[in-house]
């Protein structure tokens, strides 16, 4: 006899690089976990499990949800720094954050060189050019 759990996660795309939180046994606390982190979708999971409990198939179903990011936070966003040379990277809240990094960073290794993306939410990474010269 076939077998069919379920189990909910909080997504904020549907793309295949997604972040996604949970799991949840229920939608409601999967869309309240969602509501919080500010990520517009629910992403159920289906198992279809067989008789000796191994996995048969496995279904993804997305559901977005309406007005989960207020406007004013559309526009917030963090800033990530990365070294084109050995590819360490940090996030960080503040401008003054990641210039301090990334001296740190270039001093410890000579000839290194940071790069500085923003990343608004729901828009990905965008490259800030020239923004040590």
């Amino acid at each position: 006899m076939a077998y069919r759990e379920i189990f909910w996660m909080a997504c904020d795309s549907t793309e295949q690089l997604r972040a996604e939180y949970g799991p949840f046994l229920t939608r409601g606390e999967a869309e309240a976990e969602a509501r919080k982190l500010g990520f517009g979708y629910l992403l159920r999971y289906e198992h279809l499990l067989g008789e000796d409990e191994e996995i048969q198939e496995v279904r993804c179903i997305f559901i977005e949800l309406p007005e989960t990011v207020p406007p004013a936070e559309l526009f917030s966003f963090t800033l990530h720094t990365r070294c084109a040379t050995c590819g360490e990277s940090a996030a960080h809240n503040k401008n003054w954050q990641a210039e301090v990094w990334a001296d740190i960073h270039e001093f410890e290794h000579a000839r290194h060189r940071v790069r500085l993306f923003e990343r608004a939410r729901g828009q990905g990474l965008k490259e800030i050019g020239g923004w040590r010269s």
